[in-house]
Parts: structure tokens; sequence; C-alpha cells
């Protein structure tokens, strides 16, 4: 049986500036490491699950693949608020119950207000 997320792994063209963009957001720290075969390998550890950004050349499409955190309404506002400041771009939703933002690899993320567990075990929305 399945217990938890272990890690997700997102493949990014600059793993420093994707990790410096969560840093900013939500102020989590980054780890950087070399494993045991000599590979550069940056962490973060955003909403108790670990991402691993590895460094690739790709082009992504975006799509409406996501992933999405639950937050307090205050965090969603504080969010879109260092996004403007930043200039990314970032779209709310849901009378303004979410919020979808890009990451500069085009990775969909989704701060949603509605604990979804709570709302499924009441009938859904």
């Amino acid at each position: 049986m399945l217990n938890s997320i272990n890690h997700i792994a997102l493949t990014v063209a600059d793993p420093e500036r994707t990790a410096l963009l969560f840093e900013t957001l939500f102020a989590s720290k980054a780890i950087c490491r070399v494993d045991e075969d000599g590979h550069d390998e940056t962490f973060i550890n955003l909403g108790n699950t670990w991402f691993v950004l590895v460094k690739a050349s790709v082009e992504r499409q975006r799509t409406g693949d996501h992933i999405a955190f639950h937050v307090t309404k205050a965090t969603l506002l504080a969010i879109a608020e260092k996004l403007r400041a930043m200039n990314l771009e970032f779209m709310l939703a849901r009378s303004d119950s979410s919020l979808y933002f890009f990451d500069y690899d085009n990775h969909v993320f989704e701060l949603d207000t509605v604990d979804l567990g709570n709302e499924l075990s009441h009938g859904g929305r």
C-alpha cells in the first residue's frame, strides 16, 4: 500500500532560479548536494513534500496538469501580492478561492483555500 508521496521531480532549465522562486514565495529553504554518482541535485520542501529540481532542457506546454496546495485565504492573498511584485503571471479562480501560477518552465501550481478532503466527505462542491 502507498503511504505518502516521497518526492516529486520537476525538470527545469535552471534549478537555482526555480529554487529561488519557491524560496521567495514560500520561505522554503533549498538544499543542494551532489549525489554518489556526481549529479547535482536541488531539493526544496513545499507543503511537506520534497521536490527535486532536475536540470534539463525541456520545452513544456501548459496543460491542465498541476500541483495544488491547500492554503489559508491570507496566504493566498500574500502570495498573489508577491507574484504581482515579481511581475509573474497568475490567475485567481473560483471566486478568488484559488490561485494558479506558473514557474519559469511552465509547471502549473494551484493554491486552494478549499479543504478538498472535508469537501468530498460532505458530497462535493
